[in-house]
């Protein structure tokens, strides 16, 4: 017991048999945990998802398409890009309330992984690249959601950052990387906000599944961070619980029926699974449901579906940034005659592809809220490509151009249809569908006043990018994204966000692309080097940096001034913000930490605080961002433990990671540097011609990376991923079957364009996942013996056959 469990927890626990507790570890279906009729221990509920709740209509079942409509808030790509704290919070709260009214206890998000690379398939449910406005965004979503009563589950923990083979590869992170980023965001929120449950990722981490790593799980998590609350699997990640439950890891979700609970109970009585681990996991699910239960089953309120609808579109605006805007083109002037170009306009890609679709209240379109704006005859229209394929004919070129030509403006709506990025695949590359960009230079040959607008859950290559006076990224901005972006484009809203994310210039000048990704690992050898990190310190040219986004009106900021506290425990730094223009508007201050003495390689600069703005013309105000030690430390390896050695810092406050307006000096003490480290040259000069040599990344890892092979046909493992299968006859006959069970198990109308992902998003499925898809028709022992006939199969047909 703990010092926070209550007595009625304490006396429940003292009841429950032994295969009381093992059912409780595991969920009775999809969605619910296991009840407990005899001691009145009520089940309950958790659900999708990060920026909508999705209840399947057939309660226990997986379909992401038949699910009950709910409000589709933006996805966390464009809430990142609000940097607004306060925004998210109320996102939260009507989430929570949206989900309490659908009788869910637990709302799985928020998901705070960084975007290590911008071609991530899943990148739009994840806020930034940067650490520190992931955690305040993410503790903010946490904070409205259980303010409902509702609990949060902080997801996906930890290193998972690719959906290539994200059931079974291995991410290699050394420990300061480990430790200064990818735990950094979870930390914060575990200790700030107290999320209800924690969920563990698919992926190993270190050459261990996070769901069996009891480092990850019990030291860091537990001890460290003081985490009190359920750590709960992502859906099948749980392979083993008699690993998983002594690891940390106390609901293994979904539920895998009777016979997987009698193999735990086994376990028990045989000791090799011990009842203290046990008796844990089972009391801490107790006090979810104490704590939760009510929140899902009490009387509410229905939800107010309409002012949702409302905030889902000011949180839109607030994510909408401006990229360019030359000579004043946008907004819109009163009486232009607008040309809108492009299928998105009338039929918008406004989420994300997989586990958090959203079956929308209603859907507001670019198109007919401009003509309800303006008037029909005001706005013409033409579709310009086809709205699945990267296709677009000449009739609809032609179209598309005459439009244009009888427009005063045209704007081109074009961003990445689902088959291009979806949860389950990674992009290859970053470049739009050919026929969008063919669409925007045909548009442009006639009409050189021309908008670009872009929904799209993730950095695009722009190559017409000079030619076009004014550039609108709108990111996948929710339901009622279509009014949001007509309000920036005429100058109703304003265009509120800054990119929480670079735009390189391509896919190849980003470092991780050059980086192994698979079969077996993923070596994050540009370890610190993680986005803005890379290109500031390498002094690389990007598309559009990290933090920018332009305002329809202009600030000055003035007195600008940092104060080291009297205990030299903390740095505040103060400055005012005027707003000089005619319109109302928003602007972001972020700041900045340079450390100009370390001993051990750190990046150029680190986003270490910001505050945003809102003001009326003329008005002013005064800006306080506090920097605690902890902006100024870093993990030493050697103690394992937080560090500020004595030096001196710059302060650089700025509006992007490129654009400082202020620079200053402050002296810290803390504790004496030593000589400097012998570190590698390619972390404390990276370049892109350098790059990362896997011998300089072992020296930082201090062991030399594991093999990065896949097993040879006859030799697979229940971490082999099936599309590494696909040189053997079995591998094919799987992959094609295993397609076709997944389009059924989802519920995809036939409308829907998930045949043309299917294939890739089941390449990636290893073994270990066969219980959860096959609904646990086959368990742990039939996946073992079907992997080993696979096995066989392959040592004895022709790898070409079929």
């Amino acid at each position: 017991m703990t010092d926070t469990t209550s007595p009625e927890v304490a006396a429940l626990l003292a009841q429950l048999t032994d295969a009381e507790k093992v059912s409780l570890t595991a969920g009775a279906d999809a969605w619910s945990t296991s009840a407990v009729e005899r001691l009145g221990i009520p089940a309950i509920r958790l659900g999708d998802g990060p920026h909508g709740v999705r209840k399947p209509h057939d309660g226990s079942g997986m379909s992401m398409f038949d699910s009950h409509p709910a409000t589709c808030f933006p996805t966390a790509a464009a809430l990142g890009s609000s940097w607004d704290p306060a925004l998210v919070r109320r996102v939260g709260e009507a989430l929570g309330r949206e989900a309490a009214a659908h009788g869910i206890a637990v709302l799985l998000g928020p998901g705070v992984n960084l975007k290590r690379t911008p071609v991530g398939g899943r990148n739009f449910e994840y806020f930034s690249e940067d650490p520190h406005l992931s955690s305040r965004l993410g503790a903010a979503w946490v904070n409205g959601v259980q303010s409902t009563g509702v609990g949060a589950s902080l997801k996906h923990f930890a290193a998972n950052n690719t959906e290539q083979r994200r059931y079974g590869i291995d991410a290699v992170v050394d420990e300061r990387a480990l430790r200064e980023l990818y735990l950094a965001g979870f930390e914060s929120i575990v200790v700030e906000e107290r999320p209800a449950t924690v969920m563990a990722a698919y992926n190993k981490l270190n050459g261990e599944h996070c769901t069996e790593n009891a480092w990850l799980l019990r030291q860091v998590l537990r001890e460290e961070w003081g985490f009190e609350g359920v750590v709960v699997s992502d859906w099948g990640a749980a392979w083993d619980r008699t690993l998983s439950v002594p690891a940390g890891n106390d609901l293994a979700m979904p539920g895998l029926g009777a016979r997987d609970d009698r193999y735990v109970l086994d376990a028990v009585r045989t000791g090799a699974l011990s009842r203290e681990a046990l008796d844990d996991s089972a009391r801490r699910i107790l006090e979810l449901v104490e704590r939760h239960a009510d929140a899902a089953t009490a009387p509410v309120d229905p939800p107010d579906l309409e002012a949702h609808h409302r905030l889902a579109r000011q949180a839109a605006a607030a994510g909408t940034v401006l990229l360019k805007n030359d000579g004043g083109t946008l907004p819109l002037q009163e009486g232009v005659r607008i040309g809108v170009i492009g299928a998105f306009a009338s039929a918008p890609r406004f989420q994300g592809a997989g586990s958090s679709h959203v079956v929308p209240t209603r859907v507001d379109t670019l198109l007919a809220s401009l003509r309800t704006a303006l008037g029909t005859d005001a706005v013409t229209f033409a579709p310009g490509y086809d709205l699945v394929h990267d296709e677009s004919t000449p009739a609809q070129l032609a179209a598309a151009r005459h439009v244009a030509e009888e427009a005063d403006v045209a704007v081109v709506v074009i961003g990445l249809p689902e088959v291009f990025e979806t949860e389950g695949v990674d992009r290859a590359h970053l470049r739009l569908p050919d026929s969008h960009d063919r669409l925007v230079e045909a548009v442009l040959a006639v009409n050189p006043n021309t908008v670009v607008v872009l929904q799209n859950g993730s950095p695009v290559e722009l190559p017409w990018r000079r030619a076009v006076p004014a550039i609108v990224e709108g990111y996948l901005g929710g339901q009622a994204s279509g009014s949001a972006m007509a309000e920036v484009l005429l100058g109703v809203s304003e265009p509120g966000g800054r990119l929480a994310e670079t735009f390189p210039l391509s896919y190849a000048s980003h470092p991780v692309s050059r980086l192994p990704n698979g079969p077996v690992t993923a070596e994050y050898r540009e370890s610190l080097h993680l986005g803005y990190r890379y290109f500031d310190s390498a002094g690389e040219e990007v598309e559009f940096p990290f933090g920018h986004g332009l305002s329809y009106t202009s600030f000055a900021w003035s007195d600008v001034a940092v104060a080291v506290s009297p205990s030299g425990d903390d740095v505040t730094v103060n400055l005012s913000v005027t707003n000089t223009g005619s319109r109302v508007g928003s602007e972001v201050v972020q700041v900045y930490v340079h450390d100009v003495e370390s001993s051990v390689f750190r990046p150029e600069q680190e986003l270490r605080g910001f505050a945003k703005v809102a003001l009326e013309p003329g008005a002013s105000e005064a800006v306080s961002i506090r920097l605690p030690q902890r902006a100024f430390s870093f993990w030493d390896v050697d103690s394992r433990s937080w560090v500020l050695e004595s030096g001196r810092f710059e302060i650089r406050v700025a509006r992007s990671s490129r654009d400082v307006v202020w620079r200053g000096d402050v002296d810290l003490s803390g504790q004496a540097a030593p000589h400097e480290r012998d570190e590698p040259s390619a972390y404390r000069a990276p370049s892109g011609e350098l790059g990362f040599p896997v011998a300089d990344f072992e020296r930082l890892l201090g062991h030399p990376v594991p093999p990065n092979v896949a097993p040879r046909p006859g030799r697979f493992t229940l971490d082999t991923a099936i599309r590494d299968m696909q040189q053997t006859w079995a591998g094919r006959v799987l992959r094609r079957f295993l397609a076709r069970q997944a389009v059924k198990t989802i519920g995809a109308p036939a409308s829907a364009p998930v045949d043309a992902v299917a294939g890739e998003v089941v390449a990636q499925l290893t073994f270990r996942m066969f219980p959860t898809v096959s609904e646990a028709a086959i368990g742990r022992r039939g996946a073992t013996r079907l992997l080993s006939v696979v096995n066989g199969l392959a040592r004895i047909l022709p790898r070409r056959r079929g």
